[in-house]
């Protein structure tokens, strides 16, 4: 398998697995490596490089999940809060978590030196992000590992930001729990394609 079929073997192979175990199929050091490429070669409007990734393993990456778990105590509802505990506890079992974050710094300094695309520029920085966070969850998958991609910013984000010590310019986008899979995911649906969701125009 070659080309553009190996891609989309890989884009097919990402799914939200939720069932993970403590355990790796790669080493950490491979995970790393994983990371710092795709946060190298993410592309970014007008090269801005704005995004920013944090790796949590071992200790710390329990650490982010208590943390989420006790705030959402003090918010969620008595009789809702064990299904909210159970999932919290379920990315807690897995491996690792890799925060995925926008340095805004960045994005103000864009907006002030092209003020006409001052207003896009906030957008073209969660499509930046949005490619990282697809680029390492395809990465990571194709390795044997499942993952979800979590949003529990912004309520966590000022305690993730004091724990690690990680600059307040960092806004935190997204979270994405991994571990090897103790389940395959679930059956996914596909509404049509051709004329609906994709359309070709010009075609000789």
């Amino acid at each position: 398998m070659s080309g553009s079929a190996a891609f989309f073997e890989a884009v097919k192979t990402r799914r939200s697995v939720y069932t993970i175990t403590p355990e790796s199929t790669i080493p950490d050091e491979k995970i790393e490596e994983i990371i710092a490429e795709a946060v190298k070669h993410a592309p970014s409007s007008f090269n801005s490089q704005s995004s920013r990734a944090v790796l949590l393993l071992g200790d710390d990456h329990k650490k982010l999940w208590d943390i989420t778990l006790n705030i959402l105590k003090e918010i969620v509802p008595a009789e809702q809060f064990p299904a909210t505990e159970g999932k919290i506890k379920g990315f807690a079992n897995g491996h690792g978590t890799v925060l995925f974050f926008e340095d805004e710094n960045v994005v103000k300094d864009l907006q002030t030196k092209f003020a006409l695309y001052q207003d896009r520029f906030p957008v073209w920085s969660q499509h930046a992000s949005g490619i990282l966070q697809f680029i390492v969850w395809t990465a990571l998958e194709t390795e044997g590992l499942g993952a979800s991609l979590q949003h529990y910013n912004p309520l966590i984000t000022p305690q993730v930001l004091s724990t690690w010590n990680i600059p307040s310019s960092w806004q935190l986008v997204a979270q994405l729990p991994f571990g090897k899979p103790s389940a395959p995911a679930g059956e996914k649906t596909f509404l049509p394609v051709e004329g609906e969701r994709f359309k070709v125009f010009g075609k000789q």
